[in-house]
């Protein structure tokens, strides 16, 4: 990608500055330079005019954001002096059952109250419930089905069997009512303002779906079914300063917006499962094996995969402690989630991660014996450690101690710490998408967005910060071709919903453009042709260290940028995020001076449609030389017209707007103006 001083980048002053001053020199020169403008001969006379959509005055309209910044969250884009968010720390000791299905066991919720706000009741997510017959999102399903479809084989959600308040070492039973996926719990006393808190224990079981809405599920093997379970406990709504509670019903395709804090959770199961897990395992030597301890030990310290459990011990007895149950405990700090994945028939191989700040955490995959020959997952764990040591040096250092991901049939999903990634066997689809699912661990693991409401800023970010590894991975081993961005926006020209649409509403087919590729191309755009590299890179990571942890909303995104780059960008939000304006530049005419191309040209360029972008433009003489110049986006100031002289010394051969297509421009065949199809 290019440089700040690259002919593709923001750097507007050394051409033009020289084709001004010699225009000036002219104009000095030639007194009457200035009457015979308007008698300039125009090369391609005739040309039928369409009547341009642009209008300055919309597009760069004053008073973009809602709201000014206040001490909660400011105008400059970060957490002011009285941020809050509340904290939800789990403990959940849970067993499974391999023979049924089923989890079963309790969660016990520290929950601290750091709002203005007295606190009579809370809510709570109850994910599974969506897995009942008359669970909204299962009743809001289209008949034709879809990705985040419930089968008919999928019939369930919790079983709650008690809820109780924990007060001074006093348990009580608590006053609660169920609504579809969420739960309320009214309090017998408020949770008071400013750091009181409340203790929850709910018992619960569910049985584990198969399909799970493409989040969750289970995958038979020829050695046992693969687990990977989400959504397993009852868990926390959001309470914060935007909307209080923020209580959206679970109906499948939105994701999740939620608390942070410590998980401890231990999980019974047969002694023939093998447990992955969120965050780090407490007890190997009561489940592991002391050759699997020792190989651990090895991948530690190795930035080679090493094998953990092989193809070849799958049915050994002896790759599993001899005794009937065994209780896996781990334990995860600061996350606002987990989840885990279970198997009899894992294979597992580790290395190094090796991480900027000098810690080391350790990459994990584990996967079926199907794929354990002449698969992209041979090479998982590899992905996993070049992905996650890519972003972690590019944006913000990775924050758990393992990076595990897991084979079965959920086709991506992301959780902290830990990945689910589909049965495949081609390399560059499983790069893609362990790349993708661990590029969430910044976006929205470390950066804790609203990706029920917004979610490209989970799904876009992400799709961007995914193209920049994929050119950096094992020296640009699956490198990215430059989109030609031409070809995207016509895949963008018929959309009726924006980016800014709530992922719920979103049309299912609109999901991929307007959650994934649009929001992608935008911060792209930004970075290479609005505000270079450097500056781009330079706010993205302003904006991530400020909001690490935190619940950040667009507001703050744009705030952020526009700050750290010291950029009005009120232009580009208002085009590309919160409307569809499309762009459309062409070359309009080239006119010499005193009909003399030594004494230069006047090009004309125009925008026939919404929306402005600074312009870069390609000019080469019949003598063989060509000359770029970048026009900033302040030109469309002036209407949806510009002129610019340029110190031309020959006859002009042809003119190009976006020369290396790199703009959404919906209309190509007015991009070039070729002097050999023109009188003279």
């Amino acid at each position: 990608m290019p440089s700040e001083n690259s002919s593709h980048s923001p750097n507007y002053h050394t051409e033009l500055t020289i084709s001004r001053a010699t225009f000036a020199h002219n104009m000095t020169k030639y007194p009457v330079l200035l009457a015979l403008c308007t008698l300039f001969i125009s090369i391609n006379p005739g040309q039928a005019q369409t009547p341009s959509k642009f209008d300055q005055h919309e597009a760069f309209a004053p008073f973009f954001y809602p709201t000014n910044g206040d001490d909660v969250r400011t105008a400059s884009g970060i957490p002011g002096p009285k941020y809050w968010q509340n904290r939800a720390d789990y403990q959940i000791n849970v067993s499974l059952d391999d023979q049924s299905h089923e989890i079963s066991g309790y969660v016990v919720i520290n929950y601290k109250n750091y709002s203005p706000d007295n606190l009579s009741f809370v809510w709570l997510q109850l994910d599974q419930n969506i897995y009942s017959p008359d669970s909204r999102g299962n009743l809001t399903t289209p008949i034709q089905g879809g990705r985040y479809a419930n089968s008919p084989d999928d019939i369930g959600g919790y079983t709650i069997s008690s809820v109780q308040l924990i007060n001074d070492n006093k348990v009580i039973k608590a006053d609660y009512l169920i609504s579809d996926t969420r739960m309320q719990i009214k309090l017998n006393r408020p949770i008071k303002a400013h750091g009181d808190s409340a203790k929850f224990r709910i018992d619960y079981s569910f049985r584990i779906p198969i399909h799970g809405t493409d989040r969750m599920g289970r995958t038979p093997t020829q050695n046992g079914w693969i687990y990977q379970v989400a959504q397993w406990y009852p868990r926390m709504c959001v309470y914060d300063n935007v909307l209080g509670w923020n209580t959206l019903p679970y109906l499948g395709e939105g994701e999740f917006y939620l608390e942070y804090g410590n998980f401890d959770f231990t999980i019974k199961a047969p002694s023939r499962e093998i447990i992955v897990a969120s965050g780090e395992l407490q007890n190997p030597g009561q489940v592991l094996t002391a050759t699997q301890i020792n190989r651990l030990r090895s991948a530690r310290e190795s930035d080679k995969t090493v094998m953990i459990r092989s193809e070849d011990e799958i049915l050994d007895p002896d790759s599993r402690p001899k005794t009937k149950e065994l209780s896996w405990h781990f334990t995860c700090t600061n996350a606002r989630d987990v989840a885990w994945a279970a198997s009899t028939s894992f294979v597992w191989d580790a290395a190094r991660i090796n991480l900027p700040g000098g810690k080391k955490s350790l990459a994990m995959s584990v996967y079926p014996v199907e794929f354990a020959f002449d698969s992209g997952w041979k090479r998982s764990t590899e992905f996993v450690k070049g992905a996650v040591e890519i972003y972690s040096k590019q944006w913000y250092e990775y924050p758990y101690p393992n990076a595990v991901n897991v084979a079965g049939r959920v086709t991506g999903m992301e959780y902290p710490g830990i990945v689910f990634c589909p049965l495949v066997d081609a390399q560059k689809r499983l790069w893609d998408v362990t790349s993708h699912e661990f590029g969430h661990t910044w976006f929205p693991m470390i950066v804790g967005s609203d990706e029920r409401r917004f979610p490209w800023m989970d799904e876009g970010f992400n799709t961007f910060i995914n193209g920049v590894a994929n050119n950096k991975f094992n020296n640009g081993e699956f490198k990215s071709k430059i989109v030609n961005r031409h070809v995207a926006a016509r895949a963008f020209e018929n959309l009726t919903e924006t980016i800014m649409t709530t992922a719920d509403v979103l049309n299912e087919r609109n999901l991929g453009n307007l959650a994934y590729s649009k929001p992608g191309m935008g911060l792209e755009l930004l970075r290479e042709e609005i505000l270079g590299e450097d500056r781009f890179d330079s706010a993205f990571r302003y904006y991530i260290s400020n909001w690490a942890y935190k619940h950040p909303t667009p507001w703050d995104f744009f705030r952020a940028i526009e700050n750290a780059s010291g950029e009005n960008l009120n232009w580009f939000w208002r085009g590309w995020f919160f409307n569809n304006w499309k762009l459309d530049l062409g070359v309009k005419s080239v006119e010499y001076v005193r009909s003399n191309p030594v004494q230069g040209a006047i090009i004309t360029i125009e925008n026939l449609q919404q929306l402005p972008m600074p312009v870069t433009i390609e000019i080469k003489e019949e003598n063989g030389k060509t000359s770029r110049i970048k026009l900033p986006v302040e030109i469309w100031y002036h209407g949806s017209e510009w002129k610019f002289y340029f110190n031309s010394t020959r006859r002009i051969e042809r003119v190009t707007i976006d020369p290396d297509q790199r703009l959404p421009d919906t209309n190509e065949s007015n991009n070039t103006w070729e002097g050999n199809k023109a009188p003279f």
